[in-house]
């Protein structure tokens, strides 16, 4: 079967206004022999999709900048020099950033992140470097698989980093977007109590379904910090996705335990600049700012996911046509979703 030549994709045509997001057909460069062509299945939409298209995330972009770092798709071609990585029909997603294999991350590690830096993968078509591809688990399809590469991956570094979440321990997941969700089902795999928070009861019975052991509307009792620790019996908890930023932060450094751990992941909630230093000192706690994770995470992850199926299944809320793109972000910004909101780009 011939090769295609050319690839429909979208692109910014400035940024400031989701508007426009714009869409073309262009002209496929011919596969480098250190190349592997994917063709895209299905792409997941993240936050800061949405910012980049607002022109709200910091750093410098490419012109027409192709948008999304997460997609799954099926290896169609593979160049001469990347036969003993991948081979036709392999399914696979590409990692956040291309060049983060293993261990830290860097500058030079940043400036490969997909849908920033370098062109995303909002596309029918696109060639990877094979070293950036992970193998998708057997039981996921393709819109399921497209939710690991930012927001599963990031849960799964924040909960298994220096101090590894293990059975036993207690974890606050703050809402019920695509991290915090992914964040419920490992720390649930790894044996771990769960308390999740959200502003609606609808979402919150869909995280007790998931397996949390308690919820707390935010809205509702707005010093949940004080409820999070009576659930603990005055200990605190031992991990925290901290996914709203300044608005919340305080009361996280408030709920967590001496000596636990805080992964600040993003910052939806606004608000003003918290004053750590105090607070942190008091409870001799660690804040660690998490960046996605690299190809040796992700393998690692999705072996923890093929053990634990049916615990660790993406949960997605809605899939769009890829015509339908725009409305796509424009639900994500509603934050109407629980889990992930998806394309189907095939």
């Amino acid at each position: 079967m011939a090769l295609p030549t050319t690839t429909k994709h979208y692109f910014w045509s400035k940024l400031g206004a989701l508007t426009n997001l714009s869409s073309k057909e262009s002209q496929l460069p011919s596969l480098k022999s250190h190349e592997v062509l994917v063709k895209i299945y299905a792409v997941s939409l993240q936050y800061r999709d949405l910012i980049i298209g607002f022109n709200k995330y910091p750093g410098s972009f490419p012109d027409e900048l192709v948008p999304c770092s997460d997609m799954a798709g099926e290896v169609i071609a593979v160049g001469d020099e990347a036969g003993s990585y991948w081979k036709k029909g392999d399914r696979v997603c590409a990692n956040f950033a291309a060049d983060h294999i293993a261990g830290e991350t860097s500058p030079e590690i940043q400036k490969t992140a997909h849908g920033g830096a370098i062109h995303g993968v909002l596309t029918q078509y696109k060639a990877f470097r094979p070293h950036s591809l992970v193998r998708i688990p057997d039981h996921l399809s393709f819109e399921e698989a497209s939710t690991l590469p930012c927001a599963a991956l990031t849960a799964y570094n924040a909960l298994m980093g220096p101090v590894p979440v293990k059975g036993g321990d207690t974890v606050l997941v703050l809402g019920t977007g695509g991290v915090s969700i992914h964040g419920l089902q490992i720390a649930l795999a790894s044996g771990a109590k769960v308390i999740a928070t959200s502003s609606s009861d609808e979402k919150l019975k869909i995280a007790t379904k998931l397996g949390a052991h308690h919820v707390i509307n935010y809205k509702t009792t707005p010093n949940w910090h004080e409820e999070v620790i009576k659930l603990t019996g005055g200990r605190g908890v031992d991990h925290i996705l901290e996914v709203g930023g300044a608005d919340s932060l305080e009361k996280s450094l408030k709920a967590v335990r001496v000596a636990g751990w805080i992964h600040t992941i993003g910052f939806v909630g606004g608000g003003d600049p918290t004053d750590v230093v105090f607070s942190t000192i008091r409870k001799a706690c660690f804040i660690r700012g998490i960046q996605i994770g690299s190809v040796a995470q992700f393998n690692d992850m999705n072996r923890l996911f093929s053990l634990h199926p049916e615990v660790t299944r993406p949960v997605i809320d809605k899939v769009f046509p890829f015509e339908e793109a725009l409305q796509a972000y424009e639900y994500l910004q509603s934050q109407a979703h629980v889990g992930k909101v998806v394309i189907k780009v095939a």
